[in-house]
């Protein structure tokens, strides 16, 4: 028994390779999590960007449908994403931008360098709405009917194709 006492270390190693391993062969890493879809807006309140006046995300489409944007000024996609929003905004799509953990100032300059697609900008400083939303990585948008629900979530960032559906589902609202 002593004999085998110095391979045990590398007996535990392996079996825990085997079970990485097999984890790993039967775990999809593509799978983009759109468990909100259908279902309403989460029941938050954000600080506004512009005065700090506190807003509530479901309140945001009383007006009609509008798509909710998640991004961050360190992030990189998100200034790839910036010209794709700005022409969604040409096209009259009434768009909420979310800075997700970011700092005001620095959310700020990004949208006065990229240009801001948004009719209201709001702060998501500690990450919380972006948790309730099931955010996973920005940018991430969702796209939200005049009743409230969530119709659509589209996780990274949007391309010409991608904003030509969302445009027409936003401004049919379906």
């Amino acid at each position: 028994m002593r004999r085998l006492l110095p391979f045990l270390p590398l007996v535990v190693l392996a079996a825990l390779g085997l079970l990485f391993g097999l984890f790993a062969l039967n775990h999809n890493p593509h799978v983009e999590p759109h468990a909100l879809v259908g279902k309403p807006v989460p029941d938050v309140t954000l600080p506004s960007l512009d005065d700090g006046r506190p807003v509530r995300v479901g309140d945001l489409a009383r007006d009609g449908p509008v798509v909710i944007n998640f991004f961050a000024s360190w992030c990189g996609p998100c200034e790839i994403e910036a010209p794709v929003l700005m022409a969604l905004k040409a096209q009259k799509v009434r768009m909420v931008g979310v800075a997700y953990k970011d700092a005001p100032t620095n959310t700020q300059g990004f949208l006065n360098r990229v240009g801001d697609p948004f009719a209201q900008r709001l702060v998501d400083r500690d990450g919380r709405a972006g948790i309730e939303f099931g955010v996973t990585g920005v940018p991430e948008t969702y796209l939200v009917g005049a009743d409230g629900v969530i119709l659509d979530k589209h996780t990274g960032p949007l391309g010409e194709a991608d904003a030509r559906a969302l445009a027409a589902r936003a401004l049919t609202g379906r």
